[in-house]
């Protein structure tokens, strides 16, 4: 399977975590804060390096607008494209021609994308640097989905005192996807028309 398809994957329902689910009690000390960033932080741009479990490296930019929408726009040698439209993510990979869809409420990202995040009862936060919060996402009910951990950085110039670094995803084979994040900046104008894109054409 192509790094590419195996990128994109990491991201997808198989290889992490669902994250939107039903009403749970609200979050408290570290994960209030974490919920307070997500709600503050509408929208954000910053340049990505994602490194999968072989050590390989895409580069690009990402593009989030809150509610569900999100685009990892890949650099030179990498022909394809991840989007989020608000309700569905799509995969295209122009280099075969071919796109795959799933629900974002399926999706490790959910956590980034939502409205309304709620992070009690699938999460806790691990120990760390005292400028550092680490937060790990699990559903105990759906252990096959795997995890995905976050990193912040404690910035209190930053929307709800936090500096979104990056995650990795951890899937059911234990394989990771870490995704870094530089040049971050929250609540900046971001089009809808970033949250498009050109059909694939069969190879």
């Amino acid at each position: 399977m192509a790094f590419p398809t195996l990128a994109a994957r990491a991201l997808a329902p198989a290889a992490a975590i669902a994250l939107i689910v039903a009403p749970a009690p609200a979050a408290t000390g570290d994960l209030a804060k974490v919920e307070a960033h997500l709600n503050a932080a509408q929208s954000m741009t910053a340049n990505f390096v994602q490194t999968d479990s072989k050590n390989r490296q895409l580069t690009g930019i990402l593009s989030l607008k809150r509610p569900g929408r999100i685009r990892f726009e890949y650099g030179r040698g990498a022909n394809m494209l991840l989007v989020g439209n608000g309700k569905t993510l799509t995969f295209v990979d122009y280099e075969v021609g071919q796109k795959s869809s799933w629900a974002i409420a399926k999706s490790p990202l959910s956590v980034l994308l939502s409205g309304n995040p709620n992070l009690e009862r699938i999460a806790r936060v691990l120990p760390s640097e005292p400028s550092i919060l680490v937060v790990r996402a699990r559903d105990a009910r759906r252990p096959e989905f795997g995890t995905l951990i976050l990193g912040f950085i404690r910035s209190p110039a930053a929307p709800g005192g936090l500096i979104l670094q990056g995650w990795t995803a951890i899937d059911a084979q234990n394989k990771r996807t870490k995704v870094l994040l530089s040049n971050q900046r929250y609540n900046v104008a971001v089009p809808e028309s970033a949250f498009t894109y050109r059909e694939p054409t069969k190879r």
